[in-house]
């Protein structure tokens, strides 16, 4: 009963933003993107109170992440994770121990990995994810996204946070951005090399480690921006709110809009070992063989995708409600059967469970 009542309330919380991204387009202004992305995250924080309360250890997944060959680490926004060390065939759960909502992961080897959320949160493991521990950011603003390059890493936040370490995240600094807007997501090719993308069509770029940023001006970005990839220091993609889906060839200097087969809003983009690109939108994936032109393919599962990771070489979906990945002759995206983020997690985070499922 918990389960449907649960689900009914993330399929709400989907029509709402929907409902939302629609008045962002009749609106037809960057003052309207903004507008919306707070608005959305009103409405996520409304729908986390109603739903998410009702079971503080069940599992929305948020992120993952795999830091060595068939390992993976998957982010609960409750403060959970779920870990497999055989490329998804068997799971265990682990606790973060956070005292609020997560909303990225990211580690620099198999032991080393930190966790960021509301309120200024940053968690730290040193083992793997066994024992976690919170470290001081100087910041109260939500944060949205961490990434390493070797010892250096960077987080974005709302109100225009920026944060670096240089120690392998034992003590972090603000950098300057020049703006209040809130950013969503940042992508570093290199330890100098790195964009920052976020609300009303913000897009930020350093080629110095981010000691200094520069404000990018396009008018392709029309409405909020969610992930960013580049292939190196030239070619890169944006995608945001609206199906918007930019290009650049000059490091991120100057974008252009590529033409989108969905106006859903898209939340993450990657590139696999082959160089096809994935997006994913809510209910499905976008793909492109060269970077240029987008095909839509629907999923079968409702789960509500919102990363990309890799696994394997291979692309990985991650959504809400579970996590989808190419199996068969046909490469065909399927469910992840042997992982199911509402049950293990929900009696608690501290037992492991084992489930097996026959090899693809």
């Amino acid at each position: 009963m918990l389960k449907g009542v649960f689900l009914v309330k993330v399929l709400a919380l989907s029509m709402l933003w929907q409902a939302a991204a629609s008045a962002q387009v009749a609106a037809g202004t960057q003052v309207a993107a903004g507008t919306q992305a707070a608005a959305g995250a009103q409405v996520a924080a409304g729908a986390q109170a109603a739903a998410g309360t009702q079971d503080q250890k069940g599992c929305w997944l948020r992120d993952g992440v795999s830091p060595a060959p068939s390992l993976v680490y998957l982010l609960c926004e409750q403060g959970g994770l779920m870990v497999t060390t055989d490329a998804g065939k068997t799971w265990v759960t682990r606790s973060t121990g956070a005292k609020g909502h997560l909303r990225n992961i990211e580690f620099s080897d198999a032991n080393h990995g930190f966790a960021v959320g509301d309120d200024g949160l940053l968690v730290a493991t040193a083992d793997g994810g066994k024992t976690w521990e919170p470290r001081k950011t100087g910041v109260t603003e939500n944060l949205t996204a961490i990434q390493f390059v070797g010892q250096s890493g960077w987080v974005t936040g709302y109100d225009g946070v920026i944060l670096r370490s240089s120690d392998g995240g034992l003590t972090w600094a603000a950098q300057t951005t020049g703006t209040k807007e809130s950013f969503e997501n940042l992508f570093f090719l290199d330890a100098d090399h790195g964009w920052v993308v976020g609300w009303a069509g913000m897009i930020l770029r350093t080629t110095n480690g981010g000691k200094t940023w520069q404000q990018v001006r396009s008018d392709a970005a029309q409405w909020s921006l969610t992930s960013a990839y580049f292939h190196d220091a030239n070619n890169g993609w944006i995608v945001g709110f609206s199906g918007q889906i930019l290009r650049s060839r000059d490091g991120g200097v100057t974008w252009k809009a590529q033409t989108s087969p969905v106006t859903s809003s898209l939340s993450s983009i990657l590139f696999d070992s082959s160089n096809r690109g994935w997006i994913t939108a809510d209910d499905s994936l976008l793909v492109s063989e060269d970077g240029e032109s987008w095909k839509d393919i629907k999923v079968g599962d409702q789960l509500f995708l919102c990363q990309l990771i890799t696994v394997n070489g291979a692309p990985w979906a991650i959504g809400q409600l579970g996590v989808l990945r190419q199996t068969g002759p046909d490469s065909a995206w399927k469910k992840i059967a042997s992982l199911d983020p509402d049950d293990p997690l929900k009696d608690s985070y501290t037992d492991s469970i084992t489930a097996s499922t026959t090899p693809n």
